[in-house]
């Protein structure tokens, strides 16, 4: 069993498969910067991100289809998940609703909102007869591309981040007490910070439609799984090449590149022939474990630090015993 079980399985056939899975990785890699200023900067668990990213996929498709430029049609669907992002915030910081709820009823609106627009379940996006930015038809030009808009959004998410207001976006989600004491308005930079992710995780909607040739109103479904897991293998992987070095610019680099690391993971799981049906357990799995290494390090790290506090301790107690 083992014996056959090894003989079909080629590297070659990993080989052939890796540019494509940095290809998506890039793509998904694009949906964790997104995430990434919810997650990270303001500390908001937004679900919007399953249904935003449909929302761009679909109109993307849907106004490609009907003769719009490929630039204009990802605008429209940048726009689309900007205002996505508004109803949330809309109903965290108007409402009181909880983030969580706040980004599942969005989610949920989305759904139905994605049906119309899409008029049904999915619609195809035929690759060869329109000029797309990226696909799986020309992988090599799809990596290129999608390599140039993540540095691109880095380049701009840094200066962003590092003006007054995106100053006071990174205050907000680190101290509001203190942000508001400052006179921030924290209601308003939590919307801008849910409007400015929803619009970039719509954005890599519309570029995986394009990469995959079609949009279906369940292909955000796990999506923010998958964005937290670039995240986590992200920063696990920046922490450990660059450690206390790693500025904003490294962290929103190696957030992109955590996409692809766990597209190449998944790449490897699917190699090894496991089950389809397990693959949002391997899924699961992965992001637990990057999520456990960096608290596993602390604890370790902690506890070595008592054993080297009880060994210089012991010492002074023994000589005091021995003087006495």
């Amino acid at each position: 069993m083992l014996t056959a079980y090894f003989s079909s399985i080629h590297i070659t056939s990993l080989l052939n498969a890796l540019p494509s899975n940095i290809a998506q990785g890039l793509i998904w890699g694009v949906m964790a910067l997104g995430l990434y200023i919810t997650f990270r900067l303001l500390n908001f668990a937004d679900l919007t991100v399953d249904g935003s990213m449909a929302t761009g996929g679909a109109i993307t498709v849907m106004l490609t289809v009907n003769g719009w430029n490929i630039w204009l049609a990802l605008l429209a669907a940048v726009a689309a998940g900007v205002c996505a992002g508004l109803v949330t915030g809309f109903f965290n910081t108007k409402l009181g609703i909880p983030p969580i709820l706040s980004g599942i009823l969005t989610q949920i609106a989305l759904y139905s909102i994605n049906l119309h627009i899409l008029g049904g379940a999915n619609k195809a996006l035929p690759m060869d007869k329109y000029n797309l930015l990226l696909s799986s038809r020309n992988v090599l030009q799809a990596i290129i591309a999608g390599g140039l808009i993540c540095t691109v959004l880095i380049c701009i998410m840094y200066w962003y981040f590092g003006t007054e207001q995106g100053s006071a976006i990174r205050a907000t989600g680190c101290n509001p007490a203190m942000s508001k004491a400052q006179g921030v308005n924290i209601g308003n930079m939590q919307l801008v910070g849910l409007a400015i992710s929803n619009g970039i995780v719509a954005l890599s909607g519309g570029l995986l439609s394009q990469y995959s040739g079609f949009a279906d109103v369940n292909m955000g479904r796990g999506a923010i799984v998958i964005g937290l897991a670039a995240i986590i293998i992200g920063e696990v992987i920046g922490d450990a090449l660059l450690g206390k070095h790693m500025n904003f610019i490294g962290k929103l680099s190696f957030v992109a590149f955590g996409g692809v690391i766990y597209y190449i993971v998944i790449g490897v799981v699917i190699w090894l022939k496991m089950p389809s049906n397990d693959l949002k357990l391997f899924t699961a799995l992965i992001v637990a474990i990057f999520l456990a290494v960096p608290y596993l390090q602390k604890q370790s790290k902690t506890s070595f630090r008592k054993a080297g506090k009880r060994s210089q301790l012991n010492p002074k107690k023994e000589g005091g015993a021995k003087d006495a």
